[in-house]
């Protein structure tokens, strides 16, 4: 069994990137950002600021400030909308030097006066909101006003948007409908807290914060389904979330990759809301949405979610006496390793840290026991359907049957080895 190209074995799907704290910031303001935003305003370029502000005050060419070519995507040489990005990176900028002696609540009020004429920045004010940077550059704009900014007044900011957009009507009646029954207003909670509340930040943190803010206020089932929205997989046609990805078949990574991401964001230590016990609840509950996934897809969604929250998420199964449950999800841990090309030894050092949950070597030997009848019972499920017939083209079922040869022949290798380098009678 080999690994990924460039991964050394064993490897673990995923790292945790580096941690850092919130408020080592302070530095924000004095960011290269200053000469972008200069560049932005022409021949006041040598004004300061608040006195440019001031000015525009008594003149009609405040709007000016707030380019709407949203939908212009045809930059020759430049990056998909980078010029109109760097323009509300500079506005923020701006706005943020304009209002530093005001309160919290007041500058927002402040710049939401300023923005409001723009449709493209509300959650329902596109026609077209796949096709439209207005979400982004709304995105990048609170960045730049807010870096820097307290826990205190980010919470201010969010609740403010949150009242602002009407979110919590609209996030209510995704969560409370039949999955897919609103799939506009799907799309559009999807993109506005994506593009405007999380895409931007640079610390992991912050991004940690900011989803805590939007998950938080729901009870754990909704968490599951608003964060299936936020992000689970969607169509490449329309954009709209596809609810029954995870039901019908065997997905790939990149549909569980955003999935993963977040689960990891929320058990890391700098999102202090959330307990391990709050975030393997609510991967179980994600599991089941909008029904029960197939296994292979569980098992895919730890494994991409890093070896903290796989092995919490199965020493919990053990603890609590689901040893049936626990073989067959570590069954199908082995065979996506075969498929996706990870190293099988990492599946048994996961097996042998499990077995040290049990308290008693009657439930160690039950749970292996119950490993090995998963693997045989697969087995033999899958070959009475090849040996069935009657299969069109498209039909997985003879390769399902090669990898999970193949997944339980390594598996029982490693074991082997395992066995052979612990033996007092190996050289």
């Amino acid at each position: 069994m080999s690994c990924r190209a460039g991964d050394s074995c064993p490897s673990t799907p995923s790292h945790k990137p580096r941690r850092s704290r919130r408020r080592s910031r302070g530095c924000w303001d004095t960011l290269d950002t200053d000469s972008q935003a200069l560049s932005a305003l022409g021949h006041f370029q040598t004004l300061p600021l608040e006195i440019f502000h001031m000015v525009l005050k008594y003149l009609s060419g405040t709007r000016r400030l707030l380019l709407q070519d949203f939908h212009n995507l045809e930059l020759p040489g430049r990056r998909e909308g980078a010029s109109i990005l760097e323009h509300y990176k500079s506005l923020g900028l701006l706005l943020k030097r304009c209002t530093l002696l005001l309160p919290t609540r007041d500058r927002l009020k402040y710049v939401h006066k300023v923005l409001s004429e723009v449709s493209c920045f509300k959650l329902s004010g596109c026609a077209s909101p796949l096709h439209c940077l207005g979400l982004k550059c709304y995105g990048v704009f609170l960045q730049i006003l807010t870096a820097g900014w307290d826990e205190l007044e980010c919470h201010r900011v969010f609740n403010f948007l949150w009242e602002l957009s009407s979110l919590a009507r609209k996030v209510q009646t995704v969560v409370s409908s039949r999955a897919g029954s609103a799939r506009k207003l799907e799309l559009r909670i999807r993109l506005y807290c994506r593009r405007v509340l999380l895409n931007h930040w640079i610390h992991r943190s912050d991004s940690a914060f900011w989803l805590t803010r939007i998950l938080k206020p729901w009870p754990i089932v909704n968490q599951a389904r608003l964060l299936y929205i936020i992000f689970g997989p969607v169509s490449s046609l329309d954009g709209h979330v596809v609810w029954q990805k995870m039901i019908e078949g065997p997905t790939d990574e990149s549909s569980l990759k955003g999935l993963a991401e977040a689960i990891k964001l929320l058990y890391d230590t700098e999102a202090r809301e959330w307990t391990a016990d709050d975030v393997i609840s609510l991967v179980d509950e994600l599991s089941v949405v909008p029904q029960e996934w197939l296994m292979e897809n569980s098992a895919r969604l730890l494994l991409l979610s890093g070896n903290n929250i796989c092995f919490t998420f199965m020493a919990s199964k053990a603890v609590n006496g689901r040893a049936v449950e626990l073989a067959r999800l570590m069954v199908f841990m082995a065979l996506v390793c075969e498929k996706d090309l990870y190293c099988m030894d990492w599946v048994v050092k996961m097996m042998q840290k499990v077995c040290r949950v049990f308290s008693t070597p009657w439930e160690r030997n039950n749970f292996l026991q119950c490993l090995e009848n998963t693997f045989a019972h697969m087995l033999m499920d899958m070959l009475q359907a090849v040996l069935a017939g009657g299969h069109d083209e498209e039909d997985n079922t003879f390769l399902n049957l090669f990898h999970l040869v193949n997944a339980q022949a390594n598996f029982h290798k490693e074991i082997l080895f395992l066995a052979m380098r612990s033996s007092p009678s190996s050289t």
